[in-house]
């Protein structure tokens, strides 16, 4: 393995991250548990586990890969809380709170993606 991703800031925060969309989306309407809900929840764990996927790979091709999978799952993350937004499920406040962090973790995906 190229890097534990056990130790990688982008990782751990990644999880801490699908911790609070769990919690979150618990609170979303009933009727969105097979649309939304599962949308969001399958997207933010794709962030580290493609993050964990790429640093189990043997070449820099197939890491940056994976990464970008991770990168890819955090755009549709980030849009699917501004879709939680303008369906009231969310405050603004919640909103930017999420994207922000989604934003962060993204550029730290990417710096670490640009050292390999």
């Amino acid at each position: 393995m190229k890097h534990n991703f056990k130790n990688l800031q982008i990782w751990k925060r990644a999880r801490t991250l699908v911790k609070q969309v769990y919690l979150t989306t618990q609170k979303f309407p009933n009727e969105e548990k097979y649309g939304l809900t599962s949308q969001i929840r399958r997207a933010a764990v794709s962030i580290p586990s493609n993050i964990s996927e790429g640093c189990g790979r043997k070449t820099t091709k197939d890491s940056s890969h994976f990464l970008d999978i991770a990168i890819g799952s955090s755009c549709e993350l980030e849009t699917q809380f501004y879709l939680s937004y303008d369906l009231n499920y969310i405050s603004e406040d919640h909103m930017t709170r999420f994207t922000n962090e989604i934003i962060t973790i993204r550029k730290m995906i990417i710096t670490f993606q640009s050292k390999l």
